[in-house]
Formats: structure tokens, C-alpha cells, sequence
């Protein structure tokens, strides 16, 4: 071997030591739940007292608005049902499951909010942190979205009629994320944004259902957006369904 050979080696094992080696991501160790010995958490949220009446919202200031609603817009803070239950009402896992990583919704699974009737559909929704949320508007007129996180970015966006939806997520877990419309002081809505799957809110009859839960004891909350948060603890054995009961006091 030549000299000049020898110092074209050298330099190509020097080249070669310096490059920066590969480092191979590790696939997240997600926790997967037994389906044998899954549990479900069901119930419903009631309102206790005379029922509320509900304020008549002014939208004057905007002739498609009322023209939408012509039997008037009502503000839906306090929504309760024929049944004397709360609709509206975000339950979820508060406490239970910590140190366990689930597996993120299908890409394709996405959750839906529309600007309808000059206000938000549906008025409380949940998501994963990551999960793509569609923004849409079915409204003849302009709507402007503008969630204002404190864990996540906040971001604001108007969408004019016919205009494609949104898409966007929340990176972070954050209860609850009030969303409002710059363009109708009015409108609002809130977005629960969770680390695991065990959510739900109420819906017409009141009730929710969490299903595929792992046994264990959780602390569970039931949030409303007027009326505080309610709390219980409650222990699922394995292949159990456990019935909870939250009622919530007019202010």
C-alpha cells in the first residue's frame, strides 16, 4: 500500500467514526386492556331545584342570526332536560389511571365541532390530546372559532360560509378549554382535551356511559360549565358495571 493510499484510509475510517449513528425511536409501550375483565362506569347527572329558566340571547346585531332563529336563541349554560337531568355535563377518569400510556385514537377518527344556527354543535365535547378536532360551518354568514387554552396554543380562525373545515388538536391534556366566537359575542362552547379514552358527556336523557375501562379504583368528576364539579370515588372489579349518580344544586 502506497502512502497516499494509506492517508485516503485513514481519512475514510476518520470520516466514517464521525458520523453520527442512528438512534432508533422506541415504539410508546401503550397499555392494553383484558377485554375479559373490562369494566363500565354508567349513570346520570341530576339537577336539584326549581328548574331555571333560560335567557333569551340577543343576536339583533345580526339580521342572519335571527333570521336562523326565529323562535329566539337561548343561552345553554344550564341545560336541564324534561327528566330533571343535566345536560351538557362532562364526566370522566379523573384519578386511576396514572402511568398508564393508551393507544391514540385511529387517524381517521376525528371529532366534529359546527358553527349551526349561530352557535356552537355540540356545546361540550371531548377529545384525546393529539386527536384531530374538524372544524365546520353550516351558516349561511361569516363564524370565527377562538379557543383560548392555557396548557395548549391558542389559536383563532374565521371560516366564511362555504369555506373548507378546520383542522386542528390540542398537543397538551387540558380540562376544559373555553371556546368563543369573535364575531358573536354570544356563542361558546368548551372542549375537553384527555390523556385517555374514559370520557363522556350527557346528553339529552342525562346519562353517560364509559365502557372498557381496566378494574381498579377511580376518582370520577362530572364537570358543568356553571355549576362547579362533583366527585366520586368508586372500585371496579374485574368484569363489573358500576351504576354512579351525580347531582348538581341551582345556584
Amino acid at each position: 500500500m502506497t502512502a497516499r493510499t494509506s492517508i485516503f484510509a485513514a481519512l475514510a475510517v476518520l470520516a466514517a467514526c464521525s458520523r453520527p449513528r442512528e438512534v432508533k425511536q422506541q415504539e410508546p409501550s401503550y397499555f392494553q386492556v383484558d377485554s375479559n375483565t373490562a369494566v363500565t362506569i354508567a349513570g346520570k347527572v341530576f339537577f336539584k331545584g326549581a328548574k331555571p329558566a333560560r335567557k333569551r340571547l340577543d343576536i339583533d346585531e345580526d339580521p342572519v342570526c335571527v333570521k336562523l332563529n326565529k323562535g329566539g336563541l337561548f343561552e345553554e349554560s344550564v341545560m336541564v332536560n324534561a327528566n330533571g337531568t343535566l345536560a351538557n355535563v362532562f364526566v370522566y377518569v379523573k384519578q386511576g389511571l396514572e402511568g398508564k400510556q393508551f393507544p391514540p385514537p385511529p387517524a381517521a377518527e376525528t371529532v366534529t365541532i359546527d358553527q349551526k344556527g349561530c352557535r356552537f354543535l355540540p356545546h361540550v365535547i371531548g377529545v384525546r390530546a393529539g386527536q384531530t378536532m374538524r372544524v365546520t360551518n353550516s351558516d349561511p354568514l361569516t363564524h370565527n372559532i377562538h379557543p383560548q387554552p392555557k396548557m395548549n396554543r391558542e389559536w383563532n380562525q374565521s371560516q366564511p360560509e362555504g369555506a373548507p373545515p378546520l383542522e386542528r388538536r390540542f398537543v397538551r391534556p387540558e380540562m376544559m378549554v373555553r371556546v368563543k366566537c369573535n364575531v358573536h359575542s354570544w356563542m361558546r362552547a368548551y372542549i375537553g382535551a384527555m390523556e385517555h379514552p374514559y370520557f363522556a358527556v350527557t346528553g339529552a336523557d342525562g346519562s353517560f356511559e364509559i365502557r372498557n375501562l381496566p378494574p381498579g379504583d377511580y376518582t370520577v368528576e362530572a364537570w358543568q360549565e356553571t355549576l362547579g364539579a362533583r366527585q366520586q370515588q368508586v372500585t371496579m372489579a374485574p368484569s363489573s358495571k358500576t351504576g354512579l349518580v351525580f347531582s348538581f344544586e341551582g345556584q
